[in-house]
């Protein structure tokens, strides 16, 4: 279907990635960015659910000590929208890197038997695990669309005293992936009427 310049395939994949409650804790975080990520998502889930697209659900498990997203941690475990419609997911890939295409299962060896190669890409840090997924999605030939406002982040400091705001990174990635030729960078809205 094609509405507002946007085709989706019929069997294109929603990647929900890392919507874990870890990424809740703004004292280990910081300050974040788009408090509707998580609307947008959930409505993104629903929506593929109700047209029997896929869903992947990636799922960060870190090997960094006393990070929240550590599997034996409570932080590593989806946020409760998540949790509740996981149930309908078709693939669960669990990942230590930032990279969805470097998990367990195999990503692109399942998405190849699927015959998928259409990605919607959403989920947390919108400059991290979101971005580095769809760079790699996009090098791989896929044809990779990201709504930019299904997806968050948090400030972050850089070197010498250098530091961006979550804003400012998201805008950052949007540019990257689009500029880039990545990735299309869309809207929920949009998607949700094609």
């Amino acid at each position: 279907m094609t509405k507002n310049g946007i085709a989706l395939a019929p069997n294109a994949a929603l990647l929900v990635i890392d919507v874990q409650k870890g990424f809740d804790d703004a004292s280990y975080w910081g300050p974040r960015n788009n408090p509707a990520a998580e609307a947008n998502i959930a409505a993104l889930m629903d929506a593929w659910q109700e047209t029997g697209r896929p869903v992947v659900l990636v799922q960060h498990a870190s090997r960094t000590a006393g990070s929240v997203l550590a599997a034996d941690h409570p932080g590593h475990a989806f946020k409760e929208f998540v949790a509740d419609r996981a149930g309908k997911a078709s693939l669960l890939v669990t990942k230590t890197v930032n990279s969805s295409f470097y998990g367990t299962p195999d990503l692109a060896a399942w998405l190849t038997a699927q015959g998928i190669g259409q990605l919607v890409v959403s989920g947390i840090q919108t400059n991290m695990c979101v971005e580095t997924t769809a760079r790699m999605a996009g090098n791989l030939g896929y044809d990779v669309l990201v709504p930019l406002d299904a997806t968050h982040t948090f400030d972050l400091a850089g070197p010498d005293g250098l530091g961006l705001t979550a804003d400012e990174l998201a805008t950052a990635t949007a540019v990257n992936l689009h500029g880039g030729g990545f990735a299309r960078v869309v809207t929920t809205a949009e998607l949700l009427g094609s």
